[in-house]
């Protein structure tokens, strides 16, 4: 039996959510599909002289409960699929979040390594003008992902204004300089450190005793890593493309970023361990935090899985065959649509800046994100708890379509 792809995983989540709920065909039906999909061509001129053409994506999921939003990533797996799955776990996170946001999600399918930064901004310029006609400040606005940054932000942006005029608010993420919001780098790390608290405090957990691994050192986990140690967690594993690092009485993050600016990579850190990947995930933690690729905890390894309770800062790093694993076995499992939500939840406050031309202050950002996140956090437990048998997921799911149903109905679509 095959495994489902990234979009059927997601799409199952959704089907169980209104199993749960009750709705009707119509509702399910509208709500599950993708209401548009576009693939481009981008020819890119390389520093050689030759022309490459690589692929693009842009799907809108579900746009009832306000504009499209979600990020663009350059990767060579960002086929249709996988950009589908993230279109619609956008739509339910803006929606758990409560932010007035419908689900997209962009891709060019490359490894951004094999190129220069100059055929990196060629690229992504050619993409932002093939993609234009669909988005817009109202209409579905972009953001960072995995490979891209303030700066790939910045050339969207800058594209954009060539045609349309100066418009900060077409994407988030962008550099403070450019309109881009205080806070905005840290947030998704922030958002599943704020998570991180509420859990343990809910399980009667001391921070200094609460031992945390954390799979990808990238934005988010690195971000992750150092909030955690700031709050007084130890954090005794990271790692990266190239391997891990552990160290059982706790990492010296300021050591392991210095050393990773100097070699480009965590392993070797002095003091550490060196381990890899597959067995970050599997040590005996009371906290692991996925906070890389999709797929990584799967039904080959979710019976050695030892930590207690799993953030999932990736998006979609369980799958649903692992989901049911550690559900048999008590391990709680706090989902990306909670936990990763920082992010969309900052860009959401970049783009009222934009619109208002008026700057919040990062303690203002940063304060109005803990809210956020807090309420989201409690309405998934208080969901989970009342009812008795549905897991944290299932919790989630549940408020989400109830909340895009709501919408969708509301403004006649069904």
């Amino acid at each position: 039996m095959s495994k489902a792809s990234a979009f059927q995983a997601v799409t199952d989540c959704f089907q169980h959510a209104a199993d749960q709920l009750g709705l009707g065909d119509a509702t399910r039906e509208l709500l599950a599909g993708t209401y548009r999909e576009i693939r481009v061509q981008v020819p890119l001129r390389l520093a050689n002289g030759t022309v490459r053409t690589v692929y693009g994506y842009r799907v809108q999921h579900n746009g009832a409960r306000g504009p499209y939003k979600g990020g663009v990533r350059f990767h060579q797996d960002a086929d249709l699929d996988e950009v589908r799955a993230l279109a619609a776990l956008m739509t339910w996170k803006t929606a758990l979040i409560d932010v007035p946001f419908g689900g997209a999600k962009g891709g060019v399918q490359v490894d951004p390594s094999e190129l220069s930064e100059t055929e990196v901004e060629r690229m992504t310029r050619r993409y932002l003008s093939q993609v234009s006609y669909v988005i817009g400040e109202r209409r579905d606005i972009m953001a960072p992902d995995m490979n891209t940054s303030a700066q790939t932000m910045a050339w969207m942006m800058d594209e954009y204004g060539r045609k349309s005029g100066h418009t900060p608010a077409i994407v988030t993420g962008k550099p403070v300089e450019l309109g881009g919001s205080y806070g905005r780098e840290a947030a998704t790390g922030r958002g599943t450190v704020i998570v991180l608290g509420k859990a343990a405090a809910d399980h009667g957990w001391d921070a200094a005793d609460t031992t945390i691994a954390i799979q990808g050192y990238g934005n988010v986990g690195s971000w992750a890593a150092r909030l955690a140690a700031a709050e007084g967690f130890r954090v005794v594993a990271v790692s990266d493309v190239r391997g891990g690092i552990y160290a059982p009485d706790g990492l010296d993050l300021d050591a392991v970023d210095q050393h990773l600016r100097q070699s480009g990579s965590v392993v070797g850190t002095p003091g550490t361990d060196t381990i890899g990947n597959d067995e970050l995930l599997t040590l005996d933690v009371t906290v692991l935090v996925p906070a890389a690729l999709g797929g990584v905890i799967n039904s080959d390894n979710a019976d050695q899985i030892r930590a207690s309770l799993i953030l999932e800062a990736a998006n979609h790093p369980v799958t649903p065959e692992a989901d049911s694993i550690l559900a048999d076995r008590g391990v709680e499992v706090l989902p990306d649509i909670l936990v990763n939500a920082g992010g969309v939840t900052v860009s959401y406050f970049e783009w009222t800046q934009n619109l208002q031309e008026f700057k919040w202050t990062e303690d203002q950002v940063n304060e109005q994100l803990r809210r956020q996140m807090v309420a989201a956090y409690r309405s998934v437990k208080d969901r989970a708890e009342q009812n008795g048998k549905i897991t944290p997921r299932q919790a989630a799911f549940q408020i989400s379509v109830e909340r895009v149903a709501s919408a969708a109905k509301l403004r006649g679509y069904l």
